[in-house]
């Protein structure tokens, strides 16, 4: 009977640190959220990278379209275009990367609109096939991709909302044949998903400086479950729940900008039943499993509907309540702007040691001249062992508007 081996080297990422580190009672609590296409959770761009992977209520950018795309409609400029590069576990391996390119135009007078577009490409670089003896017998080079296009409008002088449609392919599986022997013959998978987010800007007068504040919320890749097998066996999309607020003030003149953010997130994903939940210890000592019961709950969690289980993701931990809040990862951040030409950004990005353990620092800085600006991030883990330590990531992105009045000179 054939099988499919579903490879997702981002999850991995997450679960190696601390798989290593615990054993018995701390095995037990090292519970992660699973999904499939992983690789929609990775931030692309080096400017929300830079301060710990924030983006929901910060100043829109060419690349909010994976943060907040209602934030398009308050852009200063009238459009752009961003392309972004991540080499990806660099530690391990030097042909995974995330490339992605986004874009925005706006329209309308009284009521600005904006239209956008992305598309993310990860690849995995190239995976060597082998049978049972260990002969190669054939390679691959899979790969996940996503695109999408958003729409969003100012609703008041203050508010906006948006929405994104996504199509996502991941190409991540292959089959096995009945005697273990790679086939090479990949298993694709498609998936549809959707964002619904709202920005709320307002410009606070404090100590007779005008400063900005900002919430948004987004919630992301609410859509179909992804399945490598014909649905069979599927996986949910990695929907998440992210909140954010942005504080930016003057220092000393207009031209020097602070800003203090803080973005939210949970995965509205329902936890997969756990063996231990079946337990008991019989007369004798021994650790007896309830396998009926059991595989009823597999059964169960393999069945839940998409919107099921995003209801299910709020109380279903099998920890209980303190279990549910240590889904909840949270990122602070800061970044320094000069005259919007020259930026520094710091963050810490924080995930509890049982939910995945993805601990890090991140710094980061750009240069704005003319049309084009260019960001760099760069990632310090502080789990140890981290295959994410030293993560490196560049945008390079253009105003559009700007361009557009250069060629009219």
């Amino acid at each position: 009977m054939k099988k499919i081996i579903i490879f997702i080297l981002a999850a991995a990422a997450i679960v190696m640190p601390q798989m290593a580190n615990g054993q018995g009672e701390v095995v037990r609590q090292f519970n992660p959220v699973n999904t499939g296409a992983t690789s929609l959770t990775i931030a692309p761009d080096a400017r929300g990278a830079g301060m710990g992977d924030i983006g929901a209520a910060t100043d829109p950018d060419v690349n909010s379209q994976f943060w907040n795309a209602s934030k398009y409609a308050f852009a200063y400029s009238d459009g752009g275009i961003g392309i972004s590069y991540t080499p990806w576990l660099s530690k391990l391996v030097n042909d995974i990367y995330l490339a992605n390119l986004s874009g925005y135009w706006k329209f309308g007078e009284g009521s600005p609109q904006a239209v956008s577009a992305s598309l993310r490409y990860f690849s995995l670089g190239s995976i060597v096939l082998t049978n049972q003896n260990g002969d190669e017998v054939n390679s691959i080079n899979p790969f996940e991709m996503a695109v999408d296009v958003g729409y969003s409008r100012k609703l008041s002088e203050s508010f906006s909302m948006g929405v994104v449609l996504r199509y996502i392919y991941s190409d991540l599986g292959f089959q096995y044949d009945e005697s273990g022997s790679a086939t090479g013959s990949v298993s694709g998978a498609s998936a549809f998903g959707a964002d619904i987010s709202w920005y709320y800007t307002s410009y606070p007068v404090i100590a007779r400086n005008e400063c900005q504040w900002s919430w948004g919320m987004n919630i992301s890749n609410i859509g179909s479950k992804i399945a490598y097998d014909n649905g069979n066996e599927s996986t949910f999309l990695p929907t998440n729940l992210k909140l954010g607020t942005s504080f930016l003030f003057p220092i000393a003149d207009a031209k020097n900008t602070l800003s203090i953010n803080l973005d939210v997130n949970k995965l509205l994903v329902p936890t997969a039943p756990q063996e231990y939940q079946f337990q008991t210890t019989d007369e004798n000592g021994n650790t007896v499993t309830d396998e009926a019961a059991y595989t009823a709950a597999q059964e169960e969690y393999n069945n839940m509907s998409p919107f099921e289980g995003i209801i299910k993701s709020f109380y279903d931990a099998p920890g209980g309540f303190s279990e549910e809040l240590r889904e909840i990862n949270f990122s602070v951040g800061i970044e320094y702007a000069y005259n919007r030409q020259f930026y520094l950004r710091a963050g810490y990005y924080y995930e509890d040691k049982y939910k995945g353990n993805r601990q890090f620092f991140s710094f980061g800085a750009s240069f704005a001249y003319s049309v084009l600006q260019i960001d760099a991030a760069y990632l310090l883990a502080t789990a140890a062992s981290s295959p994410l330590d030293q993560t490196l990531r560049f945008t390079l992105s253009f105003d559009l508007e700007g361009i557009k009045n250069l060629i009219r000179r």
